[in-house]
């Protein structure tokens, strides 16, 4: 048994566990916990620091979740893409290939929670549908493997499917969606990169919400990454009261680039059945945008979008930049809120038809040459 592994059997899951660790009524808790399951490694419990904190929020039940008559269980209406259990197919030339049930830590604001946690969701004969319903489709060109955890995978069974995926001839990137460095860093070992080493074009996409996530501990596992030659991602959600202030979010940002991490999306929260709590409004995240850009390096600046209810996919949305535009100038508004103009190009006017010329001679007068 490797070291995570035995790691994980000191996990918090259970009511009353959790109850006295944080100090809650633990029929509360167990009410919740019919709802959606609860999980922390001890790991994560570790950096929850006071009660109400930016970890605390992520991963400790709170009583609003029952409370909250808002949301729904599948606010993507992934399962309408779903033509077989293991993959969602939105886009044309991508899916999403669902591997694992299972997570380290169970985040409270989980877009999934209708199917983390039950193993019934995830069962190995999906996965054989999965491969095979890959192989047939040669439009997919990008799988998105992901979960759950696929982290949460044994090297073996994990390596099993990465290994099935770069063998279909039309797939030529593989990424890896996981929040494993974040909740349970000690999982990416030497072993298991140097076995993703293999598979290359290979990437990962981690998920971190808030720079005190980022540890000595977690550096390391993403070190171990980026030496392996895999590009790295991060996928952050927008949550109140744990990133929603810009200066947090900046820091955070450049946290993950000195950990040789690429921000690529800040999401705002999905419409989830009991997270209103969590959620903020599209107004404070354009705020948090404007403090990005300008104000730190462009590589710290990632994509802000809203995964649009009902399965309309990915739609990126921005602050007001462009103020005006015309056939003779575009007006811009800088991070400093200055105001530019940049002249557009002014219309070449149309040639008249040349008119018909006599024969051209030479200067002794003889025709030319044919």
């Amino acid at each position: 048994m490797d070291d995570w592994q035995r790691l994980m059997k000191g996990v918090l899951r259970k009511p009353e566990e959790i109850a006295r660790k944080f100090g809650l009524d633990v029929e509360e808790v167990r009410r919740i916990a019919k709802v959606f399951k609860i999980q922390i490694t001890p790991y994560y419990a570790g950096l929850i620091k006071e009660r109400g904190d930016a970890m605390w929020r992520q991963m400790v039940p709170d009583p609003a979740e029952l409370k909250e008559d808002t949301g729904v269980a599948d606010p993507l209406d992934e399962d309408a893409d779903s033509p077989v259990p293991s993959i969602v197919h939105r886009y044309p030339d991508r899916c999403l290939f669902l591997v694992s049930h299972s997570c380290a830590s169970f985040c409270r604001f989980c877009t999934r929670k209708r199917k983390v946690g039950d193993p019934s969701k995830i069962h190995p004969r999906y996965i054989e549908d999965g491969l095979e319903y890959i192989r047939r489709h040669t439009e997919l060109r990008d799988v998105i493997i992901s979960g759950g955890d696929p982290l949460m995978l044994s090297d073996r069974r994990l390596e099993a499917i990465v290994k099935a995926v770069r063998g279909i001839p039309h797939i030529e990137i593989i990424r890896i969606g996981t929040r494993v460095p974040c909740v349970l860093p000690q999982r990416v070992t030497e072993k298991l990169v140097a076995m993703l080493k293999k598979y290359h074009p290979l990437y990962v996409n981690v998920h971190f919400n808030h720079p005190d996530e980022i540890t000595p501990e977690s550096s390391r596992a993403l070190n171990l990454l980026a030496d392996a030659g895999i590009p790295l991602g991060n996928q952050t959600v927008l949550l109140k009261g744990v990133n929603d202030d810009p200066l947090v979010m900046r820091r955070l940002m450049q946290k993950l680039l000195a950990v040789r991490v690429r921000p690529y999306y800040i999401y705002q929260a999905d419409y989830v059945s009991g997270t209103e709590h969590l959620r903020t409004t599209v107004e404070k995240g354009l705020e948090v945008m404007e403090s990005l850009r300008g104000w730190t390096s462009g590589l710290a600046v990632p994509y802000y979008c809203i995964d649009a209810p009902g399965g309309g996919g990915k739609i990126p949305v921005l602050p007001k930049y462009l103020q005006s535009i015309t056939d003779e100038q575009v007006v811009l508004r800088n991070y400093a809120g200055e105001l530019f103009i940049y002249p557009q190009v002014k219309p070449k006017p149309k040639r008249r038809p040349r008119p018909a010329t006599a024969p051209c001679y030479s200067f002794d007068g003889a025709p030319p040459t044919p």
